[in-house]
């Protein structure tokens, strides 16, 4: 498996300083958060996404993929969230990155069928942009759609492999379900898949990876059981946390603790 982390955890660090850490650190990619506030944002022109793309590239390191806002199953407008989609899609196909995380985002007074039938009918009409983007729309287990099973409702429905799933392993362990049942659902979808730790579900301050409470050995374990080998993205929520510790001094070890996950899975 591939090792990334997410410019969540160091919010408006310059691109040159985020990539000198994964590379510093041995992380083989970035999850890039796509906020206007960030240094990568869908408001950059074609010569500043050409830049980004060849810093990656003399760097070594990957795109893993672009971490967007978009709440697909939220009451409104489709148009609206497609024009969002289009361009993260757009953002992503000229970084070279292969992914694009969107949010569920059901209301909390829209029925659950309704919040479904809202998402997948968003997510088909961007699967045939993303096709042609060559990128892979992922929904995060998240918020409405916390579950494995509340996500593969949605893509289910969908039915189109330019439309997949983003694990977050805490978010289902926050809906109660076991890492084997959100492997089993979300396997025929899955992207990729963000690690991270926690103190417990009333406290959700971000921890170095290992120190909470959250099954990480339990989802290496199943994942390398089940051969997937793909990546591993630590979301460290620093952006939404003042008071946790900063992540570049987190890095190493996190990546080494991985590492030992791993080993020990082979």
């Amino acid at each position: 498996m591939k090792l990334a982390f997410s410019t969540l955890g160091v919010p408006g660090l310059p691109l040159t300083d985020v990539l000198r850490l994964a590379v510093e650190h041995g992380y083989h990619g970035v999850e890039l958060r796509t906020h206007p506030e960030e240094p990568v944002h869908t408001g950059l022109g074609a010569a500043e996404r050409a830049d980004v793309a060849a810093e990656f590239k003399a760097a070594g390191v990957e795109v893993l993929g672009l971490a967007g806002y978009a709440r697909v199953a939220a009451p409104g407008d489709d148009e609206a969230v497609l024009d969002e989609v289009r361009a993260l899609l757009d953002l992503a196909r000229d970084l070279g990155a292969p992914f694009v995380r969107v949010f569920p985002g059901g209301g909390e007074e829209q029925d659950a069928g309704e919040a479904d039938a809202t998402a997948a009918r968003r997510l088909g009409t961007a699967a045939q942009y993303a096709t042609d983007a060559g990128v892979r729309i992922l929904l995060e287990t998240h918020d409405s759609h916390r579950t494995g099973a509340d996500a593969t409702r949605v893509l289910g429905l969908v039915g189109h492999r330019q439309v997949g799933a983003l694990w977050d392993v805490m978010h289902t362990w926050l809906g109660g379900e076991q890492p084997a049942t959100s492997y089993a659902a979300l396997s025929p979808f899955l992207g990729y898949v963000q690690v991270k730790d926690i103190a417990s579900a009333d406290d959700t301050t971000p921890l170095p990876l290992g120190a909470g409470v959250l099954p990480l050995t339990e989802c290496v374990d199943l994942l390398s059981r089940e051969g997937w080998d793909g990546w591993l993205c630590w979301e460290y929520e620093k952006r939404w946390y003042e008071e946790a510790a900063p992540l570049p001094g987190l890095l190493r070890a996190g990546r080494e603790h991985l590492g030992r996950l791993l080993n020990d899975a082979a």
